[in-house]
């Protein structure tokens, strides 16, 4: 599947459409509390799609449990729908990643995963949500 085309929305167009902690996370790279998201005790099966945009970025069976307190997962659902950069904060190298379609913050990417990919992407739980497998997921948003 092809990289998704950009969604060009202003920070008031998202600031409008999403509660203050997740804009914050999503658009200002903020970062929640380690241990604060209820998708870390998610279970079931189904789609973690972007909280802003809703493009899907992870399917349940590559979540596990890395013991970091944020939802952690070995692989995308496709590539294309996450898109990375170098990031210098806190004074070291690590690698950001984010929604490729509307930029929004998802997490971090780091090199001590489980198998098969070695990958873990740290991912914060206001940049998701979570959708059951059986329930429809909803319209990307414009």
């Amino acid at each position: 599947m092809p990289r998704p085309d950009p969604l060009k929305k202003s920070a008031e167009d998202w600031r409008r459409l999403l509660e203050p902690e997740r804009f914050n996370v999503l658009f200002e790279e903020g970062t929640e509390r380690a241990g604060s998201s209820a998708l870390n005790l998610e279970k079931r099966e189904g789609t973690f799609i972007c909280a802003a945009c809703h493009l899907p970025l992870f399917d349940s069976s590559a979540k596990y449990e890395s013991g970091t307190g944020w939802p952690s997962f070995f692989q995308p659902i496709d590539p294309d729908h996450i898109a990375t950069r170098r990031d210098f904060k806190l004074f070291m190298q690590r690698t950001e990643y984010h929604c490729a379609r509307c930029g929004g913050h998802q997490g971090h990417v780091f090199g001590d995963g489980p198998p098969p990919t070695g990958k873990r992407y740290c991912n914060n739980g206001l940049a998701v949500l979570f959708v059951p497998r059986g329930e429809a997921l909803p319209a990307l948003r414009e």
